[in-house]
């Protein structure tokens, strides 16, 4: 990443942003759970006795916040959890001066609370979590994309703002190298592509709509760059994980080159993908900068 100046703000960027990354609207419950930190009644959430395999997101958000493998059955009356997915919950200390709240990191959403030392689980740790908190996406409907298209900082920045995607990891693919680092990447001599994994329900997104993103949010005309970024790690490239997923992307690359564009993106079978380093995560809504080479632009 060459050139990771501060660049595009507002514009067309900020407006793509404003229309895909509204908050749920809450009904008069919720929000009194969810904004004014209240609790519902005990044994009466929709997911206290719920056990089906699948990941628990966050209501307003809709970030990822538990897997169902981490849930058990405590019998406190409230959801709970022995584990959250790395980084998606906040603890803070309650205003009863007590308690620990915790909170959705993404938005900021009550939760619940969290205890430690009841010897319930191995983990001896307990979420205890409104339901109403939560909504749940079974394990049937979450699938994968892979998606390559210059500094995956702004690869990311987009794919965050759908509706319907659950999570999104920047980090390395398509190389043969086994767990490369940022810089051994940066050498362009590893044959990894700097790309973004995004895990999506399909009942709210298709992998169509992911991939006309894809292509709409980056200049898939450059060979082996992406603006001032310079290398084959910074290709585009789409690594489809299944022959549905190969069609789809083909057939919208075919539709691209009727329209005139010199496609040079790559359509290649995906390969293992490598998360990157922690900092790398999330790294423009940690900064509250915008993509410098990626630009949002209706196409299809």
């Amino acid at each position: 990443m060459t050139a990771r100046e501060t660049g595009i703000s507002g514009g067309e960027a900020g407006l793509y942003k404003k229309e895909r990354n509204m908050d749920k609207k809450l009904t008069a419950e919720e929000e009194q759970v969810i904004v004014h930190k209240g609790t519902e009644r005990p044994f009466s959430g929709k997911y206290y006795d719920h056990f089906e395999k699948g990941v628990y997101t966050c209501r307003r958000c809709g970030a990822e916040l538990f897997k169902s493998a981490s849930k058990f059955k405590s019998d406190c009356g409230w959801p709970s959890f022995d584990g959250q997915i790395e980084g998606a919950v906040k603890r803070q200390k309650d205003a009863d001066g007590v308690r620990t709240e915790i909170i959705c990191e993404k938005c900021g959403a009550h939760l619940g609370h969290i205890f430690s030392g009841e010897g319930l689980t191995p983990r001896n740790v307990r979420y205890c979590v409104n339901s109403i908190s939560m909504d749940f996406v079974p394990e049937q409907r979450i699938e994968k994309a892979v998606f390559a298209s210059g500094c995956f900082w702004g690869t990311e920045y987009y794919f965050k703002q759908v509706p319907g995607v659950i999570s999104t990891t920047a980090g390395y693919t398509g190389g043969h190298l086994d767990n490369p680092t940022y810089e051994q990447v940066c050498t362009d001599e590893t044959g990894h592509a700097e790309a973004v994994e995004v895990e999506y329900d399909s009942s709210k997104t298709s992998y169509e709509a992911l991939a006309k993103l894809f292509f709409e949010t980056h200049d898939f005309t450059q060979l082996n760059r992406q603006g001032p970024d310079v290398g084959t790690q910074y290709r585009s490239a789409i690594f489809y994980l299944n022959e549905q997923q190969r069609e789809a992307a083909t057939r919208l690359a075919e539709e691209l080159e009727k329209k005139g564009y010199d496609v040079k993106t790559q359509i290649v079978p995906a390969v293992e993908f490598w998360p990157g380093e922690e900092y790398h995560q999330d790294y423009y809504e940690k900064s509250g900068e915008s993509p410098y080479c990626h630009i949002y632009k209706k196409i299809f």
